[in-house]
């Protein structure tokens, strides 16, 4: 073999490996798409609250869907880690049927790559870049529906709700899980999943103006863990008070419930996003008279 040919396949195969890595996931985002918290310049009546939940926020697909056959809309949507990545889209345009589909045929492993000079072994820049291509809004701010996607400011938890500049690094940011993904950095500050501090932000919406507001819970039914569960409920229960905190300031609450365990598998969310659809469905004239102006 020749010495240009090796070089060639040498060439090739790190190119192939680094298509798979973030060589610096810990750069900082300040240029002028740069996710911001802004206030909301159009009121706002409605919101729809997405929470956290990892594998469980599918649930949200067949809320989503259910709405959307019901014909309500919001005027925000708050969103956080999986809320966030699927309240983007339905704020950004896209209906329920291709969000179900997006849903579906995802494959959880293509949003991660790995992280190269950080402690964390994975980077969620993978994560950005299918928002980005599935989004039919690239900026918050010029969203069909007003957006807020909340991420936990790593030095002290606080929330924060972006609700301008690029909504692929705001989802990156949102879904960002501490110890497994890199925090993004976005004008010198880090910011991480606020799955642990913030997983429902009601409060959020409220602050934001929202004068009633759904809230959208994919957290476990912590009363129904099954046998087999114990050495999670010390974790269940911390989310379940931060959960509660929130869940008491919405005006209407859906918690579909689709069985403790989770999986990535195409039943699993086939089950999650049924739930949320007839659980949605089942709330209809509640639902109704809570988005009546």
């Amino acid at each position: 073999m020749s010495t240009g040919l090796t070089r060639r396949h040498l060439l090739a195969a790190s190119a192939a490996a680094l298509a798979g890595c973030t060589l610096q996931p810990d750069r900082d985002h300040t240029g002028p798409d740069a996710p911001r918290a802004e206030p909301l310049r159009r009121p706002v009546n409605t919101a729809w609250v997405l929470s956290s939940g990892g594998p469980r926020g599918f649930v949200h697909v067949g809320v989503i869907k259910a709405l959307e056959e019901l014909g309500l809309k919001p005027d925000l949507i708050v969103g956080v880690s999986a809320g966030a990545l699927l309240g983007s889209l339905c704020a950004a345009g896209l209906g329920a049927r291709a969000i179900e589909t997006l849903a579906l045929e995802l494959q959880p492993w293509a949003l991660a790559r790995l992280a190269i000079g950080v402690d964390e072994r994975l980077s969620g820049t993978a994560v950005a870049d299918f928002v980005r291509r599935a989004s039919p809004v690239k900026s918050l701010e010029h969203m069909p529906v007003a957006m807020a996607i909340v991420a936990a400011r790593r030095r002290d938890g606080e929330a924060t709700a972006f609700t301008a500049g690029d909504v692929g690094l705001a989802v990156q940011a949102s879904a960002a899980i501490e110890g497994r993904f890199a925090p993004v950095r976005i004008r010198g500050e880090q910011y991480v999943d606020a799955d642990w501090t913030t997983p429902l932000p009601v409060r959020v919406a409220r602050a934001l103006g929202a004068q009633r507001v759904l809230a959208v819970d994919a957290s476990a039914h912590v009363d129904r863990a099954p046998p087999g569960a114990e050495r999670y409920r010390e974790s269940d229960l911390r989310k379940q008070a931060l959960v509660d905190a929130d869940a008491k300031m919405a005006d209407g609450l859906l918690k579909p419930d689709f069985g403790y365990w989770v999986s990535l598998s195409r039943e699993f969310r086939e089950r999650a996003i049924e739930a949320g659809y007839r659980e949605t469905l089942a709330q209809a004239d509640a639902l109704r008279a809570l988005h009546v102006v």
